[in-house]
């Protein structure tokens, strides 16, 4: 009698796959049956309410300091900055000013820069901004040019 030792290894194998496959499909079927309907908990979903947080506590936590103080206000001449002028002798003209960081805006002499400045004059190198028919409030200088 003639065995082949590779061949019931393969037999072998084949009949533990087979097997195993019987068991998981028993072990599904199984707890398919038994669960009870409706999922595990057997009514619907609870939803938790909705927490609103406080920004000043979460600050505060994450160590944050509160600043009792006034709020610093940034000066005239930090807001205004002076690009160009064109002018003539008697003052009048516009000049090109960046207002708050924002791109340069050209403004002629009478014209309102900011709600409560308006541009009263132009020089060769300066433009004059103040309340209208008031007292010049900031002066304004081009740069020096470079050599």
């Amino acid at each position: 009698m003639v065995s082949n030792l590779r061949n019931s290894w393969a037999v072998a194998a084949t009949t533990f796959l087979l097997w195993g496959l019987v068991a998981a499909s028993a072990v599904y079927w199984g707890l398919k049956l038994t669960a009870k309907p409706g999922g595990a908990t057997g009514g619907p979903p609870v939803v938790a309410p909705t927490v609103n947080a406080d920004p000043a506590a979460i600050a505060a936590l994450l160590g944050a300091v509160q600043n009792t103080g006034p709020t610093p206000v940034a000066s005239l001449s930090s807001r205004f900055s002076l690009i160009g002028v064109v002018a003539d002798q008697s003052h009048a003209g516009a000049a090109l000013i960046a207002v708050d960081g924002k791109p340069p805006k050209p403004f002629r002499v009478g014209a309102n820069v900011d709600e409560n400045l308006v541009l009263q004059s132009v020089d060769s190198r300066r433009a004059v901004l103040g309340p209208p028919g008031s007292a010049p409030a900031l002066t304004l200088e081009l740069p020096p040019p470079k050599p």
